[in-house]
């Protein structure tokens, strides 16, 4: 699909990673290889897809359910998308980075969640990762300004944010085995706030 609209997958070949899109089941956080696992009634999965066309890396992803997802589950969800729309409204030139981590972190914390702070929202564009690097800290320095693209990527878990890596050296899952969710828009910074580039026509 990819490549037949004219695009290159840019996560296929990147350091070594073998497939051309990113799969993360369950608890699964980062960096899920896609397989031949079925996925069973109850199931969340987020779907990371970064393209090359035109001279330019674009990257997104969504969280979703399948099938009978229980209400826990639903709500990890919901709030974490509301935690990447509530952060985009923040951004505009001028303003500190900071902010996006105060705002993930103060709408995740009204329910309990865990924020990831160990794996970044970075720059995107000519080159698949660049600077800026955005953790979700509440201290971050730095400020966005005008013609700035960048990826903001909040994930959310269920129980805490301590992480393990498989012996594929990509895919990261909980250490408690809890469930995460993460979405992620590219995003410009114009001189009257902010451009979302990956969002639906």
């Amino acid at each position: 699909m990819i490549i037949s609209a004219g695009a290159y997958p840019s996560p296929l070949g990147y350091k070594g990673f073998p497939k051309s899109i990113c799969t993360s089941v369950n608890e699964c956080a980062f960096h899920g290889i896609p397989d031949f696992r079925p996925l069973e009634d109850g199931d969340i999965i987020n779907i990371d897809v970064t393209v090359f066309l035109n001279g330019y890396h674009a990257d997104t992803s969504k969280t979703f359910l399948c099938g009978n997802v229980d209400d826990i589950a639903r709500q990890l969800v919901k709030v974490t998308e509301e935690c990447l729309l509530r952060a985009i409204i923040v951004c505009g030139p001028g303003v500190e980075i900071k902010e996006l981590g105060k705002t993930v972190i103060g709408h995740a914390g009204r329910y309990g969640y865990g924020v990831d702070k160990s794996y970044s929202g970075h720059g995107v564009g000519k080159h698949f990762h660049s600077a800026p690097v955005i953790h979700f800290y509440d201290d971050q320095p730095g400020c966005m300004t005008v013609g700035q693209t960048f990826a903001l990527e909040p994930l959310l878990t269920l129980g805490n944010t301590d992480y393990e890596r498989w012996d594929d050296n990509w895919t990261v899952v909980t250490a408690d085995g809890s469930l995460s969710a993460q979405f992620e828009h590219t995003l410009l910074i114009t001189e009257s706030g902010v451009e979302i580039l990956t969002q639906q026509s």
